[in-house]
C-alpha cells in the first residue's frame, strides 16, 4: 500500500460553495499529472447546506489505485494533511447540522500537519481562537478577505489559485508547483492566475503551534442516546415555553426570554453579529418581530437583547431598525463569547458603549452577496493593489 493524502476544504454553505469545488477538483487534477490517482467529494452538501452553515469538500489522492479504494471506503478522512479554512470566522470552531456540538477547526490536522487561513489577521491574533491541539501543527495564512464565490456568483479574485499555491509547498509529495501552474492553464487560460499562485507558493510560510496553545475550553458538544438505549416509539421532547429575564443591577423580573432548542445551536453560521447601542433604542419592537429565527429576548425594561447562542447573523434587524446606528452588523471574529450585550450594557453602561465603538470602528464593508451591482469588480483591482 502507499502512501495517501488528504485535504479537508471548511467553508461557508452556499456562500463559498463554487469556490471549494474548484479548489478540491484543482488538487485533484494536479496530481494526476504526476500519475497519482485522487478524487474530490463533498460532505454536508445537500439542502442542509445554506446560509453559510459551515460544511467541507475532501481531496483525497494516492500513490497507487489500491491505496485510492481503501481511502474511498471511507465515509471521510480521519485525519487530514492540509486543512483548509476559508473564512477567519469559522476558526472559533464549526457546527454543522451533520455534527452535534462545536468541531475544533484542527481537529482533522495530523500531527505536524498543516491548518492554511485566509485572513488579514496575523499568526498572533489567530492562535488563541483555535481550539487547543494534544499535537503540534503548523498555521498557514493566505493574505485575503473572505471570498464569497457561492453558487450563483463567483468572486474571481484569486483566492483558489492562491490557495492551490500554498497546498503546493505544505505538501510538495502530493503535486508539485510546474503540475500546478499547468493545471490551471488547462483549467483557467489565465497566465495572471498562474502568477498569483507562484507568489502564494514562494511567499508560503508557517508557524508551528505547540499542544499548550490555544483555546483551552472544552468545544460544547453532547452526547446522542445510543440505539440500545433509545425509547420505545417516537418522542420527541418539548421546549420549555420560557421565562421571565432579571435584571443583574436591579434583580427586578420582566420581559420575557423564550425556550430554545438546548442542543441546537447557530453560532457558528455566523460571519457577522448584530451589536445594539441601547442609549438609541426607542423600542420599536421591529428586530423582535422581524427576526427570523426568534432570537430578541424582551428585557425587563423593555429593551431588546440579541440571544446570540440563536442568532445565524443574517442582519435583517440592522435592516429593519429605524433609528440609525442602534443595530450594526460587525465582524463575527471580533468575538469570544455569546454574552449578553444588554447585561453588559446594564452592569457598566459606559464601559460597554466604549466597546461598542471599537466594534463598530471595525465594521467590514459587506458580509456576504451584494451591496451594489458590479461591487465584486470594484473590490479586485484594490485587492490586487494591496497584495503587489
Amino acid at each position: 500500500m502507499g502512501r495517501l493524502y488528504a485535504v479537508e476544504i471548511v467553508y461557508r454553505g452556499i456562500f463559498q460553495k463554487k469556490l471549494a469545488v474548484n479548489v478540491s477538483r484543482a488538487i485533484v487534477l494536479a496530481a494526476h499529472r504526476e500519475g497519482r490517482p485522487g478524487i474530490s467529494f463533498g460532505r454536508y452538501g445537500d439542502s442542509p447546506e445554506r446560509n453559510g452553515i459551515p460544511a467541507k469538500y475532501f481531496a483525497i489522492v494516492a500513490d497507487d489505485e489500491l491505496t485510492l479504494e481503501e481511502g474511498m471506503a471511507k465515509y471521510e478522512p480521519k485525519e487530514v494533511d492540509v486543512s483548509i479554512c476559508l473564512d477567519d470566522t469559522l476558526f472559533k470552531g464549526v457546527e454543522s447540522w451533520a455534527w452535534y456540538g462545536l468541531q475544533p477547526i484542527n481537529k482533522l490536522v495530523r500531527e505536524n500537519g498543516t491548518l492554511v487561513v485566509t485572513t488579514l489577521k496575523g499568526p498572533g491574533e489567530l492562535t488563541p481562537v483555535a481550539h487547543r491541539k494534544a499535537q503540534p501543527y503548523k498555521l498557514a495564512i493566505v493574505k485575503a478577505t473572505p471570498s464569497f464565490s457561492g453558487l450563483w456568483v463567483y468572486k474571481d479574485d484569486h483566492t483558489d489559485v492562491r490557495v492551490l499555491g500554498a497546498i503546493a509547498k505544505a505538501v510538495p509529495q502530493m503535486f508539485s508547483l510546474a503540475s500546478l501552474q499547468q493545471t490551471i492553464r488547462d483549467e483557467w487560460h489565465d497566465e495572471l492566475k498562474v502568477k498569483s499562485a507562484t507568489k502564494a507558493y514562494n511567499s508560503f510560510s508557517t508557524t508551528t503551534v505547540t499542544p499548550d496553545q490555544g483555546n483551552p475550553e472544552e468545544p460544547y458538544k453532547f452526547d446522542m442516546p445510543k440505539w440500545t438505549e433509545m425509547r420505545e416509539g417516537i418522542a420527541i421532547p418539548g421546549i420549555a415555553v420560557g421565562d421571565q429575564v432579571k435584571d443583574p443591577v436591579t434583580g427586578e423580573k420582566g420581559g420575557w426570554r423564550p425556550g430554545r432548542n438546548a442542543t441546537f445551536k447557530k453560532w457558528a453560521t455566523r460571519t457577522m453579529r448584530p451589536v445594539i447601542d441601547f442609549e438609541k433604542c426607542i423600542k420599536c419592537t421591529l428586530c423582535w418581530l422581524q427576526c427570523p429565527d426568534s432570537c430578541f429576548d424582551v428585557m425587563p425594561d423593555g429593551m431588546y437583547d440579541a440571544n446570540l447562542e440563536a442568532c445565524c447573523g443574517c442582519g435583517v434587524c440592522e435592516a429593519v431598525c429605524p433609528e440609525k446606528d442602534c443595530v450594526t452588523m460587525v465582524n463575527e471574529a471580533q468575538f469570544k463569547d455569546n454574552h449578553s450585550q444588554w447585561e453588559d450594557w446594564r452592569k457598566d453602561g459606559p464601559a460597554y458603549l466604549a466597546e461598542l465603538a471599537s466594534w463598530i470602528k471595525d465594521k467590514p464593508a459587506r458580509s456576504h452577496g451584494f451591496n451594489i451591482r458590479g461591487q465584486y469588480e470594484k473590490e479586485v483591482p484594490a485587492e490586487i493593489a494591496r497584495e503587489a
